[in-house]
């Protein structure tokens, strides 16, 4: 089937800046972290693994102060006993207490790049099954799903929230284990050391603890603005770099201008705000922990010189100090992450339980045989159920005929297509092929009967010869070449730099509009369907070239049920069956001989264009 839809961005979604993550809090916090384990808990011996070296590269450092402050004091004592004259410097068991330190630091900086490679592995592959999973998704959704959302939202999930998963899964899981299991360790090694002075420097703690949650509170709305304005301002550079050419002609760039800047100013001042806010945290523990210093040290000094403790022990304190509140700023911003990554895990969890188009059923119908008739037999549909637009539309259409559909814009044409090939289904009624009804068909076989071209051409960055095999992906290239002389796109494939080779870009701007729709037609002839839908398919050609194109497509119809959705009605003239639409129902049907006789809307429709043409 070869499936005309709108040219599909390319290069990747909108993608927030670097390091101004979102901190938008999650509906279901609970429920995004459960869904997101069990994704993790498909690699429980790897996650094991981290536990270990993560536990142990930080033990291994911790223990390290504690041994340096030893050194420290073996030194202070050496020299007091050599200034006295009672001994000398241990230069020796100084350096075997230095190179058992080295030793411990290295292991941990070890254990530390185990755990690391581990765990990117692990994050890595949890996020490109999701990315799998998205992409598979997207394949099985209804239209409707996509009418009722814009392009940036459904890329916002395969690309901005799986980025903050990715970034989050390998980076909060190993800081929390670390974190914890210093501030544990820490702990522990300062009491070991003084209790008074592990009493004194914790009580500096509610104090920062309430300043970050302070500070943390007040930038949370802001965070959640900035993601908001991010999405509206990539949004809309999606939307201007598409549509540029517009732009230009209508001399929109002023206007266009005033509207990204109004966007981009919200987005600074909750950007500017949000990071501000956030940066405080960092200074403000620096300055409790400093204070905090100055309190160790002169507490620290007062017990050496009581004999209380060793010099040594107040280096390793302080050192102490400092790793001890280290980790609590991490866990605040670890809390952050976590908030910002159970959002964007519940938006794509959410994305995946998304309604699907039930692709399967029970003993369905075969389309091996089937001659192609086609039934609308009192069809009722509305796009949403209370507002009908197609009421009560019935027609037949015979095997081979050329049908053609006509009508004002918004009579439903179209929307009858759409209903034919189940990219919705009907309210009420039934649409039938050969007497069978279309909902009793799987839709990935009912699909492979029709053959499509719309007046919107859909051609993706690669070689001619790839687009037109996209029609039958299985197809020779003596097949594409006939497909492409029956379209009469050959000679002027023949003309360019590489011929069948030659890559389109991205917005397959290298050719022109005609030459893309003559691209897509070879695409539907090389599908060779049962049933083709054609929506002006010629619009975008030269009079010369629809009349050869013209001649190609009858004799491509002979023989298959055709469906043409006509704007100019000159061109459908020789159709078999005539289908006039007004406010979603057929008011007249017949040739064209028939419904001119009859004096109709239809008439007047035809005559109209002809007065327009004079």
């Amino acid at each position: 089937m070869s499936n005309e839809r709108q040219h599909r961005p390319k290069g990747g979604g909108p993608m927030g800046p670097g390091g101004m993550g979102p901190a938008e809090k999650a509906k279901d916090f609970k429920g995004s972290i459960k869904k997101l384990s069990s994704y993790m808990g498909q690699y429980k011996l790897g996650l094991f693994f981290v536990l270990v070296f993560s536990i142990g590269s930080t033990v291994f450092g911790i223990i390290g102060p504690k041994i340096l402050g030893t050194a420290t004091t073996e030194l202070f004592n050496g020299l007091m006993a050599k200034v006295s004259g009672t001994g000398s410097i241990d230069f020796d068991g100084i350096k075997n207490t230095l190179l058992i330190l080295l030793g411990l630091y290295g292991v941990s900086t070890l254990f530390s790049l185990i755990q690391g490679f581990i765990m990117t592995g692990i994050a890595q592959k949890v996020i490109y099954k999701l990315r799998n999973q998205l992409s598979e998704k997207i394949q099985r959704m209804p239209m409707k799903y996509f009418d009722s959302k814009t392009h940036g939202e459904v890329l916002s999930r395969v690309t901005n929230d799986v980025d903050t998963l990715s970034q989050g899964l390998n980076q909060t899981i190993t800081q929390t284990i670390t974190s914890i299991t210093t501030v544990i360790g820490v702990l522990y090694m300062m009491i070991s050391i003084s209790a008074m002075m592990t009493i004194t420097a914790i009580l500096t703690l509610p104090l920062s603890t309430f300043l970050i949650m302070f500070i943390v509170k007040k930038s949370q709305k802001y965070f959640v603005s900035q993601q908001e304005y991010l999405g509206k301002v990539n949004g809309q550079v999606e939307e201007v770099y598409s549509g540029q050419n517009i732009v230009k002609v209508f001399n929109g760039e002023e206007e266009v201008i005033k509207e990204f800047d109004k966007a981009n100013e919200s987005l600074f001042n909750s950007a500017w705000k949000s990071q501000f806010l956030s940066g405080l945290m960092q200074p403000i523990m620096g300055f409790i922990g400093n204070i905090g210093y100055v309190i160790v040290s002169i507490l620290g000094g007062y017990l050496a010189i009581k004999k209380t403790i060793e010099v040594g022990d107040i280096q390793s304190f302080i050192q102490y100090v400092r790793s001890f509140n280290q980790p609590l700023s991490q866990i605040a911003q670890i809390s952050n992450q976590f908030q910002s990554m159970a959002a964007a895990a519940e938006r794509v969890f959410e994305f995946l339980g998304e309604e699907e188009e039930d692709q399967i059923v029970e003993n369905p119908v075969s389309i091996e045989g089937l001659e192609g008739s086609v039934e609308f037999r009192n069809v009722h549909f509305g796009y949403n159920p209370d507002n009908t637009i197609i009421n009560d539309f019935s027609a037949k259409i015979k095997p081979g005929q050329k049908v053609a559909i006509v009508g004002p814009t918004g009579a439903g044409k179209t929307t009858m297509i759409k209903l034919l090939m189940r990219f919705y289904d009907v309210n009420e009624g039934a649409i039938l092929i050969d007497g069978h009804d279309i909902r009793d068909f799987n839709r990935n076989e009912l699909r492979e009967m029709f053959g499509m071209v719309l007046q919107d051409t859909w051609l993706f960055n690669g070689s001619i010869k790839e687009n037109i095999r996209y029609g039958r992906l299985n197809a020779t290239d003596e097949e594409v070449i006939e497909a492409a002389k029956a379209a009469h796109v050959h000679h002027f494939v023949q003309t360019l730099p590489d011929g069948y080779n030659m890559i389109l870009n991205e917005e397959a701007s290298n050719v022109s509009q005609g030459q893309k729709q003559l691209l897509t037609i070879a695409r539907a002839i090389l599908a060779d369907p049962k049933i083709l839908i054609l929506d002006e398919a010629t619009s975008s050609v030269d009079t010369r070239t629809e009349i050869r194109i013209q001649k190609a497509m009858d004799n491509l119809m002979k023989g298959r049920t055709s469906f043409v959705i006509a704007h100019r009605l000159s061109t459908i003239r020789d159709a078999d069956l005539i289908l006039v639409m007004k406010d979603g129902d057929i008011i007249e049907q017949g040739n064209h001989e028939e419904l001119l006789a009859a004096k109709g809307f239809y008439e007047k429709l035809y005559n109209s264009q002809w007065e327009k043409t004079a």
